[in-house]
Order: C-alpha cells, then structure tokens, then sequence
C-alpha cells in the first residue's frame, strides 16, 4: 500500500500544479495582451464569500507541501502567503514542486497507517490514518481549491478547457 500513497499523492499534486502553473501563465498573457489589469484575475472570485483566485492557488500548494511532507515524515515547509502576482504565483508553484521533488517515495512507507494529527492541541483538533487523511481529507481539499482556480478563470472569460485543467499526460 504505501507505494500506492505515493503514487496517489506526490505525481497527482505536480501533474495538477504543473497543469494550473500553466493556466496561470495563460491567464497572465491574456490579461497582458487585452491590456487588462492582472487583478481581474488575480482577485477574481465565484462569490463573494469565496477566496479570490490568488488565495485559491496558494491553499492548493499548501495542500500539495503539507499532505506530502506529513505523509513522508519530513518538516512541512511554510511559505508566507504574500503572492500578489501571477509572477509570485509562479514562483509559489515553482517552489512548490522542487519541495515536491525532493520528497522521497521511501519516507511514504507505512504512511497508510501512520497517525495524522490536524490542528494539534486545539478544540479543532482530528485524528486519522494516513490513509484516510490522503483519500478523505488530503485529496478533496487540494482538487477543490485548483477546480475553483480553473472555475474562476474559465468564468472570467479564459479560453482553457478539460485538457489544460488536467495537463499533459504523464
């Protein structure tokens, strides 16, 4: 089982981000060659109680560092959250899939079992196994926030389709 939590995991984060990495590089063009202010993308939202298009990116990366850092037994890196343009998003994805890279299929042994601890010492506080965490908690989260990355540039108006959501074949 654990090579199946690496597999279902690591090589699924980088195809998505690398997949939205290029979306995002579209959607900078686009705005570029319509004159457009970035922010239409940038703080674009589905609804106004939902996260602009920026803060959906780097919950993704989030998602994508902390499920894998857990898993493997490595630090959880932390990035300051301060993007403002697609040219920090880049970046953030950029770092997000050395970190991914560097993350080793070995440490992912037994992970399936291994106990995962959220929000530590708080009244939020839930406990479950790796493999719950990666296919019930993990996986749902990551794809929700890219899907709403996709949904709100597709809805604004960006020419990006099923392809470029999912990106090349592996």
């Amino acid at each position: 089982m654990s090579k199946a939590m690496y597999t279902h995991s690591v090589p699924v984060f980088k195809q998505m981000l690398t997949a939205l990495k290029a979306i995002l590089a579209q959607a900078d063009a686009q705005a570029a060659a319509k004159s457009m202010d970035p922010d239409a993308y940038l703080q674009a939202r589905l609804y106004p109680d939902m996260f602009p298009l920026v803060k959906q990116v780097q919950i993704a990366a989030d998602f994508a560092r902390g499920v894998s850092a857990r898993l493997a037994g490595v630090e959880v890196p932390s990035y300051e959250g301060k993007e403002r343009s697609f040219a920090d998003l880049d970046g953030l994805l950029t770092r997000t899939l050395a970190f991914l890279d560097g993350v080793p299929a070995s440490g992912f042994e037994g992970s399936e079992a291994k106990e995962i601890v959220l929000r530590p010492g708080t009244p939020k506080e839930k406990k479950m196994t790796g493999e719950a965490y990666l296919a019930s908690y993990g996986l749902p989260q990551f794809f929700f926030h890219v899907t709403i990355a996709y949904a709100i540039l597709r809805h604004n108006g960006m020419a990006i389709g099923k392809r470029d959501y999912i990106g090349p074949n592996p």
